[in-house]
């Protein structure tokens, strides 16, 4: 795809509009290169084409290796204390500047070129977002020069377009709000005066644009006569992806907090949801019709995420028993997956300095892992005492868990290391010793496990030097995928229709049937929702949120639920917390079974809490943007 680029040279300095710009005059200048004959970009398919593959290079890099894995911003992990380089820390503190100044973990920056090729500089949400829009405006003024085409090529050209001029637009309201939408070329030589509309106006742009695009697109690009002529056409933007955005851009418009912004209730919009629910219906009929997606059997749950040694296979699908499964319908940008960006941050921010001597530590939160409920399907009411009807006991903590949970997470006795010899035979250095006074959590008090729990979804539990897994590691995280399509789903039909069964008039699951089938993923095995989570919506809503934080936990998505939830700033939301305990079964029993292994003195701790205010819901403009004109105002309380 990148010879295209080299063809076509005068699209690379169309540069950033001049909201993107600490000043309008800078970014507007007139570069030479802006007098090429631009026809020959937009002369036939082929050019065109490989015009908009540009786009696709806009698309934000999240797991860079700058981001120290600093990608979660909920309350989901923390970061050793002391660590104030970090985005999360800074988050943490309520200091929301550092979405521009972290030094690690800042994937928004306002910078951004897409065509540099140093991994962790590319992920730049804010500036490459500003710099694809103007590309796609572009695009779209130039279709009528598309002589050398035929119907569907200019379909497939114009659909991508409209496709991410949408979604651009989208992923920056997801933490600014409302926007100044830009759906012209802006001139050059002046500053432009595009007045900032309120969350729902925008919203109702992206729409169009994303309705647009799904009428436009196809299923599958292999299934065009010209699909299989340029390339990989799995990443393309295509219609099942327009429908999920369209609808996740809906669901989100009617949240309590963009609803809020837009007409001061703290509540659900429901005519937004109902239309939310319809497009997600539309777009699960498809997918169920079709095969196109489907979701991954838990035997291979961890290549939804990352694959090892399997020579930099991209995630997100897997062959079994000669039938593929696709489930990651958008992924971030995986250009460059090959240059292992990850992999020392991989183990090294994921393991105790016991294991490693190096890294930013950072560990999942006891409060978080408390979602992770029974294989009964039952959460866990208190996770300090007993409760006979889901059959938690809090001394036997790691006992018949979702197993989502075993995945996801390591607990106390699991093997942590594949090769003793690499650290010396000490057991409590091959086994995580997770226990109060165990050594991952007294070695190196500040990088210690202080929460008691480590990471296990992105990195295989017994991957303990990096020097192990060098080679053919590549991980990606799913910006859409079909679990949460399900998910929104189950929430729209389920807000819109005030009712756990709820549905789309054209589709034939209610929401709560969205839920279980997310649960029956094959090999999954995790109870149904029970009876008494259906007698009204209140009581369902806990419970498809619940199962939103442990399909999806540590992909990115927390921050962004919690806000448009308005929970960011409520107990017990606010609080990190760790757990202690000793161990009860003797070590050798323990190491043989850890999940079945009894504990005394189960207690959670607050480790930190969060202090926000009604300004944190919102990440502050900068400065110079806010500046270039009146009707661009900056956020409240920033």
């Amino acid at each position: 795809m990148r010879t295209y680029f080299k063809k076509i040279l005068w699209q690379f300095v169309v540069i950033s509009t001049c909201l993107g710009a600490s000043s309008c005059q800078k970014y507007l200048d007139k570069s030479p290169l802006a007098d090429i004959d631009e026809t020959e970009a937009f002369k036939d398919f082929r050019n065109f084409q490989g015009f908009t593959e540009e786009l696709y290079n806009c698309v934000p890099v999240i797991t860079a290796i700058g981001s120290h894995n600093n990608w979660n911003f909920g309350d989901e992990e923390m970061w050793e204390p002391t660590e104030t380089r970090l985005l999360a820390y800074n988050i943490d503190h309520g200091d929301y500047w550092a979405w521009n100044t972290a030094i690690f973990g800042s994937w928004f920056k306002s910078g951004g070129n897409p065509n540099n090729q140093v991994r962790e500089n590319k992920g730049n949400l804010w500036g490459l977002s500003w710099y694809g829009i103007r590309k796609a405006n572009i695009g779209l003024a130039n279709l009528d020069l598309l002589i050398d085409a035929t119907p569907e090529e200019r379909r497939l050209i114009e659909g991508q377009l409209y496709f991410f001029r949408g979604w651009f637009h989208f992923m920056l309201m997801q933490y600014w709000g409302g926007l100044p939408y830009i759906d012209v070329v802006l001139p050059p030589d002046e500053a432009p005066r595009v007045v900032r509309l309120n969350y729902h106006e925008t919203a109702e742009k992206v729409a169009a644009d994303l309705r647009k695009a799904a009428d436009l697109l196809p299923v599958s690009w292999d299934e065009t006569a010209v699909g299989p002529t340029i390339g990989n056409t799995d990443r393309r933007a295509n219609k099942i992806m327009a429908l999920g955005f369209l609808g996740k851009n809906l669901l989100l418009a009617g949240s309590p907090l963009m609803n809020e912004e837009s007409t001061g209730e703290r509540s659900y919009h429901t005519e937004y949801c109902k239309r939310a629910a319809d497009v997600f219906g539309e777009a699960l009929n498809l997918v169920e019709s079709t095969g196109r997606y489907q979701l991954i059997p838990f035997s291979h749950y961890s290549r939804i995420f990352y694959t090892f040694n399997q020579n930099y296979a991209i995630p997100g699908s897997v062959v079994v028993n000669n039938q593929r499964y696709t489930e990651a319908i958008m992924m971030e940008n995986p250009a460059n997956v090959p240059d292992n960006r990850f992999r020392w941050n991989q183990v090294n921010d994921y393991r105790p300095m016991t294991i490693n001597g190096s890294g930013i530590k950072v560990y999942p939160t006891a409060n978080y892992v408390d979602y992770y409920g029974m294989a009964n399907g039952l959460p866990i009411k208190n996770p300090t005492q007993a409760d006979p009807e889901s059959g938690y006991d809090p001394e036997y903590p790691w006992r018949d868990r979702d197993p989502r949970f075993y995945h996801d997470i390591m607990i106390d006795g699991e093997k942590a290391i594949n090769n003793g010899g690499l650290v010396g035979n000490n057991e409590y250095r091959q086994y995580a010793s997770l226990f109060t006074g165990g050594l991952y959590r007294t070695d190196n008090p500040t990088k210690a496990v202080f929460t008691g729990y480590m990471f296990s979804k992105f990195v295989s539990k017994q991957m303990n030097q990096w020097e192990g897994f060098a080679d053919g590691n590549a991980v990606l995280l799913s910006l859409l995928r079909l679990s949460d399509v399900y998910l929104m789903y189950a929430e729209a039909a389920s807000e819109g229709y005030n009712s756990p069964t709820g549905k789309a008039a054209g589709y034939s699951k209610t929401a709560v049937d969205a839920v279980n089938f997310v649960r029956d993923r094959p090999g999954l095995g995790v109870g149904h929702v029970a009876p008494q989570f259906l007698v009204s919506q209140e009581a369902f809503r806990e419970e498809y949120r619940r199962e939103r934080a442990v399909e999806l936990a540590f992909e990115g998505h927390r921050f962004v639920d919690l806000r448009r939830w308005l929970l960011l700033s409520e107990r017990p939301y606010t609080y990190k917390k760790g757990i202690e305990f000793d161990r009860a079964t003797p070590n050798d029993e323990v190491y043989a079974d850890p999940r079945n292994a009894r504990v005394r003195n189960f207690r959670q701790t607050i480790l930190f809490e969060r202090h926000y205010t009604k300004r944190h819901y919102w990440f502050p403009f900068l400065v110079d943007d806010i500046s270039i004109y009146e009707e661009f105002p900056q956020n409240p309380g920033w």
